[in-house]
């Protein structure tokens, strides 16, 4: 079978591909795979999202055999901090992502244990894709990205890339959020990271018992904010623990005083 899936790509482009995936029998069943397909050049395997961040910046691969659940930085955290995402087969043994995985048009989603003719399967479409050079592949893995962060537990970490360094930030370090064009800066207790993400996103994925949008530039963590300052009229200003002074609109002061229960 593998004769024959090979002789299928035998006109097809060289297909350069990354392993990403903490487990080594998961690896070295992909590998095992992809024996027979001489048009896939496997340019390494990684053990966690970090070394698989490295090597898509250093090798810029075309195609990436992405586990989901890994330490550290999961499959979906590591696609959401790369400037030019490569076509993406996700092996992974959790099923929860796979509707929404396919309605955002990944190349493909395997589903551990998956057999030879499967694998086979994935990898022409992804020959198809690559060959195609689409140039809506990126906003589709954009979409793939933002669909499956969209989960009904709020969030627990923000990742952030700075100057190739990656940064995973508890959101109960997170002191509060102000928007900055298409993108939120996040200010911790000790330092402040540039990401890009909306004011509504946020709204939507923070626990509202912790975070409140008090503007519609800012969004601050509750229990972080000293006290309110009557400055105008019915005008406030929210003063931080931090020092920070954040402008109150008349929404987001009537959300404090709910929260806040005063």
């Amino acid at each position: 079978m593998k004769g024959n899936v090979s002789t299928t790509f035998c006109t097809m482009q060289t297909i350069t591909a990354l392993i990403i995936d903490d487990e080594e029998p998961a690896r070295n069943l992909i590998k095992s795979y992809l024996a027979g397909h001489d048009e896939i050049k496997l340019l390494g395997e990684c053990r966690d999202g970090y070394e698989g961040f490295r090597m898509i910046q250093e090798l810029r691969p075309d195609l990436i055999f992405l586990d989901v659940q890994m330490p550290k930085l999961t499959g979906f955290e590591l696609l959401e901090i790369l400037d030019v995402p490569p076509a993406v087969i996700f092996t992974t043994a959790f099923d929860e992502f796979a509707i929404k995985a396919f309605e955002m048009n990944a190349v493909d989603y395997l589903l551990k244990p998956f057999s030879q003719a499967r694998f086979d399967a994935a990898l022409q479409k992804a020959a198809i894709k690559i060959g195609a050079k689409s140039e809506t592949e990126n906003d589709a893995i954009a979409r793939l990205v933002k669909t499956v962060s969209e989960k009904d537990a709020f969030l627990e970490r923000i990742v952030v890339r700075s100057n190739n360094r990656i940064h995973i930030i508890p959101v109960d370090q997170i002191v509060y959020f102000e928007a900055e064009d298409d993108y939120v800066m996040i200010y911790t207790r000790d330092r402040k990271y540039l990401k890009q993400l909306t004011m509504k996103y946020l709204e939507e994925h923070l626990d509202p018992q912790d975070f409140v949008r008090i503007h519609r530039s800012a969004i601050v963590r509750v229990d972080e904010v000293e006290k309110l300052e009557h400055y105008a009229h019915d005008n406030y200003i929210a003063i931080m623990k931090n020092g920070a002074k954040l402008r109150v609109s008349d929404t987001g002061y009537r959300k404090l005083k709910e929260v806040l229960k005063f």
